[in-house]
């Protein structure tokens, strides 16, 4: 596993469409690796491939201490609205109210090429529509109620 660099604000790559990924390989696993060990070494919960600079549809989210891997995700059903305060990895600095559903449902694939669900509120709910977002180039400053400096205390 290595450290990758997380693509910033500004990179045309982050405001693409990410490609379906058409076959699951040793490439793709590795690069899933990596962007696990990148957004733990951030303190994320969750990171995309195209903020790693790959236009890939897929992604990670870690919330309750489980780690899902979601590739060529659909939202299946989502419900509610919930405001709450996020940031991103590649908005560093940042952070910024947004609305989301309260629920969500989502399907893909995971590394072993089999169909997995998450459905989940609260903060699994908003990682995984803030994942799936960049998957269709939006970021979360896009759909921000408003936005504010980060303070570290």
């Amino acid at each position: 596993m290595a450290l990758r660099n997380i693509v910033t604000e500004g990179d045309d790559i982050l405001r693409k469409r990410a490609r379906e990924v058409s076959e699951i390989d040793e490439r793709i696993t590795m690069i899933l690796d990596d962007m696990l060990e990148t957004m733990r070494a951030q303190n994320g919960v969750g990171i995309a491939a195209p903020q790693v600079g790959i236009l890939k549809r897929m992604f990670i989210v870690e919330v309750d201490d489980q780690v899902m891997e979601l590739i060529n995700p659909e939202i299946v059903e989502s419900d509610g609205i919930q405001l709450e305060e996020e940031g991103c990895l590649s908005i560093p600095g940042k952070v910024g109210t947004v609305e989301r559903p309260s629920y969500i449902k989502m399907k893909g694939l995971n590394r072993e090429g089999k169909e997995v669900v998450y459905e989940g509120n609260g903060l699994l709910s908003i990682a995984l529509s803030h994942e799936y977002d960049h998957l269709n180039g939006v970021l979360y400053i896009d759909k921000a109620i408003d936005s504010r400096d980060l303070i570290e205390e």
